[in-house]
């Protein structure tokens, strides 16, 4: 017998299919983030780095460069992690050549983004889409679609509508459905004056932004709570944009696991959200004491969120993304880190005595649920995350590291 069938049959014991595990895992695509492969840079402003509420720290060496290098990268961190994937594109990932020259932001199109779309279906990949509403000289005093300027405000309307166009066409080239993505970084450093007009703007540019009818995109609004440099107020909050959603049909709220106080999870969230919306959003990151964005890990909050996708059978109806970005360590290792990390909290999570745990908490059996909760902890799941590596031919273990590290000799470092 195999550690896999030994620990299959310790499974068993708790009333737990661990074929069923290992085929729905398989089954969930996870949207990997491209910007962890060159600190959120992108190719239209590549000399002026990421800035305007995007911060990455860290130097360290092989960062890609081009379209080729990225793609490259991506490609080699992918096959070092189970399951189905999507990448996740921004706006300022668009591709420029001598027939399809620079444009600016608000003026992008498709063929700017076809070369994607052709390695996402050599691949197998789906593709999810944001636009950019940072690192650009028409970020004002931190603002964009809340911004007082309208020449401001019109430029980013026009780029988020222009992402949308490029979302559906993207989707019907793939025939899919994209995920576009609306992130801003509009918020003051110290107490404002005035908290309701910003968001008025907002709103009416969010109005403006979504009233043409994209059939093959799922429209998301990304709130946050604070970073660094909007300590004191943020335009496109929690409650502003769960409220927009509410009151707009196909508009979803995105819940970022690092825009939030660090004492606020939100794991506790995904079921309230499931009561009203067709799809929950996610971006799994962590934060650490502010939206800092760190490699995700195989830690407390990871496990929940994952737990609480499984337990109330919304596999199709959570929509997760990854979103960290790490300068200061190997990029690729970076990926594979956090992809692997959130996979397996995935299927740690399908591997949970739920039925019992539930019909133990509605009977009052407090004492129970606790005990089985824990007594779940130590079951054999390395054997079974093993399994899972083996049937997606990847690496069961460390033995990945080696593999980006000889990828870093040959091919990173010498990138300079």
């Amino acid at each position: 017998m195999t550690r896999f069938e030994s620990a299959k049959e310790i499974y068993a014991r708790y009333g737990i299919d661990a074929e069923r595990a290992l085929n729905l895992a398989a089954g969930k695509p996870i949207s990997i983030h491209c910007w962890q492969g060159d600190d959120v840079v992108g190719f239209d402003n590549p000399d002026g780095g990421a800035g305007n509420g995007i911060q990455t720290t860290g130097n360290y060496p092989g960062k890609a460069r081009n379209f080729e290098e990225l793609k490259a990268d991506f490609l080699k961190a992918a096959s070092l992690v189970p399951g189905k994937k999507r990448i996740n594109l921004h706006a300022c990932y668009a591709i420029f050549t001598q027939e399809n020259p620079w444009t600016d932001r608000n003026k992008l199109e498709y063929k700017h983004f076809a070369p994607w779309v052709a390695f996402a279906r050599e691949n197998g990949l789906g593709i999810d889409f944001n636009p950019t509403c940072f690192s650009h000289p028409m970020v004002k005093d931190g603002l964009t679609l809340s911004s007082p300027d309208e020449d401001v405000r019109r430029f980013w309307i026009d780029h988020c509508k222009a992402s949308r166009r490029i979302a559906q066409q993207i989707g019907e080239e793939l025939q899919d459905k994209v995920m576009n993505n609306v992130w801003i970084p509009d918020g003051y450093k110290d107490t404002p004056a005035d908290r309701l007009s910003p968001r008025k703007r907002l709103k009416d540019a969010l109005d403006e932004i979504f009233a043409e009818e994209c059939p093959n995109v799922i429209d998301c609004v990304e709130s946050k709570f604070f970073a660094v440099g909007v300590e004191s107020y943020t335009a496109g909050s929690n409650e502003f944009y769960t409220a927009y959603a509410a009151t707009h049909p196909n508009v979803y709220n995105l819940m970022d696991a690092g825009h939030y106080h660090p004492s606020e999870p939100i794991s506790d969230k995904i079921s309230a959200m499931l009561l009203y919306f067709q799809y929950v959003p996610l971006h799994v990151t962590r934060g650490v004491n502010w939206d800092s964005d760190h490699v995700v890990s195989f830690d407390d909050e990871t496990r929940e969120i994952c737990k609480e996708i499984v337990r109330s059978d919304a596999l199709d109806r959570v929509l997760v993304g990854l979103d960290f970005f790490d300068a200061s360590i190997n990029r690729v290792a970076a990926w594979v880190i956090g992809c692997r990390n959130f996979e397996k909290a995935l299927l740690w999570a399908l591997l949970q005595p739920d039925d019992e745990l539930k019909a133990m908490q509605d009977r009052g059996d407090f004492t129970g649920r606790l005990m089985l909760q824990e007594e779940a902890k130590t079951l054999p799941f390395a054997d079974i995350w093993a399994e899972y590596c083996r049937r997606a031919g990847v690496p069961e273990g460390r033995e990945w590291f080696e593999i980006v590290k000889q990828y870093e000799d040959e091919v990173l470092k010498k990138r300079g």
